[in-house]
């Protein structure tokens, strides 16, 4: 990679992750639900449902649209900040591969604009949403490339993948070797 960034793959526990910044695979109210979105707020604590609800309050009051991604402190995680960005579901017909990359695009520049080094991402739209992980793999690592390619992920130098399942680190390990 030109830019000297790392895109790597692990199995783990996203809310345990040692970087600057997490994202979160949230639901449009960012008041918490399951999977990752709840794994995050139970570990997080309640600071991070209080920055939610003051989001949804002051800048907001109809919920964080698909595809887009906002910042908010990480409470009890390690990490500094938690990025919630809210995946398409394709049980409810949002089957544009465009809007899954734009939850990574827009992710990384919400990192970049906190002046982040590392970023830890689920693989956001998998599970409960629909999308096969195989798709979500190369959606993601294609746009993480490209972002970190072109500059507009500024200071980021560590993306890292957090899989919960042996079979979704394969595909995210498939996709890093075999997308360009």
């Amino acid at each position: 990679m030109s830019t000297g960034a790392t895109i790597e793959a692990v199995q783990g526990d996203i809310t345990t992750q040692q970087v600057d910044a997490i994202v979160n695979a949230a639901n449009s109210s960012l008041l918490g639900g399951g999977g990752v979105d709840g794994a995050i707020h139970r570990a997080a604590g309640p600071a991070l449902l209080a920055e939610c609800r003051r989001l949804r309050e002051e800048r907001l009051p109809d919920g964080l649209p698909t595809g887009q991604a906002v910042a908010t402190g990480a409470g009890n995680l390690p990490a500094r900040w938690v990025i919630h960005t809210v995946g398409p579901d394709r049980g409810r017909g949002q089957t544009d591969p465009a809007l899954l990359a734009s939850c990574f695009a827009s992710s990384l520049q919400v990192a970049a604009d906190l002046g982040a080094t590392s970023v830890a991402f689920p693989a956001v739209s998998a599970g409960v949403y629909g999308w096969d992980v195989t798709e979500v793999a190369r959606v993601a690592v294609g746009t993480v490339r490209e972002v970190l390619d072109d500059g507009r992920a500024g200071p980021v130098r560590l993306v890292r993948f957090v899989l919960f399942s042996p079979a979704a680190l394969a595909a995210f390990e498939a996709a890093l070797v075999h997308v360009a």
